[in-house]
């Protein structure tokens, strides 16, 4: 799938020139694969001649492949390790703004996880979330999966705890069965709600080893716990972490956010799209999002489907999804409100 339709103008030649063979072919990628995903994504053709480059195209994607290619370029001087998903993300990003700089996303550091993995934000939303928890003390994040809300968040705290700028890590979750249903599950309430932790659990693991992990656990430095462990709680000095906050009702929004103390920040994720309230339970992410955004202190980041940073396909299936669920609620007019193509 490519970002235009080089057939539509006049195709151009241009030749760009880098003065560094090894970091050319660097840029290029092993056997030219990052020029591959650049012809791709953009629909131009790409020559390479040394440390030259012939673009064959339309002006417009001419002008931006050669925008990707010098910015990344431009990372691999500053010492960036390139890889082919970063080649992507360039293209995705300059192709919605090209006066973005991709240093400042790239380069800004998050963490560095226990696998020697450097965590950096991949996309202009996802770097306008980290600083905006850098700024603010309760942030909140809505969006498709996969747009990196939880990951980051967590990286953030895990930072944060490192430099012993706080000294509590408190992740949370809603579980949603935890009514009536949740008796007839076997095992003591630990083992009821465990299984609707595993997803931070996960995170935490990719974040640090599993040995200081679970011993950060067991000293209760790093606490991972059903979002109703919250109720009757002041966390001072820490970094609490709500996800899949969609699942939370009202009353349990408002008892978690009423629970942070002094020197503590709150990261509060969801998608608003994937509720599984029962029926007549409203959403208190989306009750937040009407009465809270106007209060200064608070943010609130947004994400869509440009932000998945998971497998390709994965957009593909949220574009899908998003398409048979318009048809559904518009269903005489094409699946568009006003019945506008």
């Amino acid at each position: 799938m490519t970002l235009g339709n080089a057939t539509e103008e006049p195709r151009i030649r241009r030749k760009v020139r880098f003065d560094d063979n090894e970091l050319a072919r660097s840029l290029y990628g092993e056997r030219n694969e990052h020029l591959h995903l650049i012809e791709d994504k953009i629909g131009l053709s790409v020559h390479a001649k040394g440390s030259d480059l012939i673009l064959e195209g339309g002006e417009w994607q001419v002008q931006l492949a050669e925008k990707v290619l010098r910015q990344l370029y431009g990372l691999l001087e500053s010492d960036y390790p390139l890889f082919p998903n970063d080649v992507g993300y360039a293209v995705r990003i300059l192709s919605g703004d090209e006066s973005v700089e991709l240093k400042q996303i790239f380069k800004d550091q998050v963490y560095i996880s226990s696998k020697k993995k450097i965590i950096t934000p991949k996309t202009v939303n996802q770097k306008e979330y980290i600083d905006s928890i850098r700024k603010y003390d309760i942030v909140f994040s809505i969006g498709p999966a996969g747009t990196g809300k939880t990951y980051l968040a967590m990286a953030m705290a895990v930072a944060a705890l490192m430099k012993k700028e706080i000294r509590r890590v408190v992740l949370a979750r809603p579980a949603v069965e935890a009514g009536e249903r949740l008796g007839f599950l076997p095992g003591d309430l630990y083992e009821k709600v465990n299984p609707y932790l595993r997803p931070l659990y996960d995170a935490l693991h990719d974040m640090m080893d599993f040995d200081s992990a679970s011993r950060l656990i067991q000293q209760g430095v790093i606490e991972v716990a059903p979002l109703a462990f919250m109720r009757g709680r002041t966390l001072n000095d820490s970094f609490v972490i709500l996800d899949e906050a969609q699942n939370a009702t009202s009353e349990q929004m408002k008892m978690f956010l009423t629970r942070l103390g002094f020197s503590s920040k709150a990261v509060i994720t969801g998608d608003v799209t994937q509720t599984d309230l029962p029926d007549g339970k409203r959403s208190g992410l989306v009750e937040a999002k009407e009465i809270l955004s106007h209060i200064k202190g608070i943010r609130f980041v947004f994400f869509s489907r440009e932000d998945v940073i998971r497998h390709p396909l994965v957009q593909e299936i949220i574009d899908a999804y998003e398409k048979i669920e318009e048809k559904r609620r518009f269903p005489g007019n094409g699946g568009h409100p006003s019945g506008d193509s």
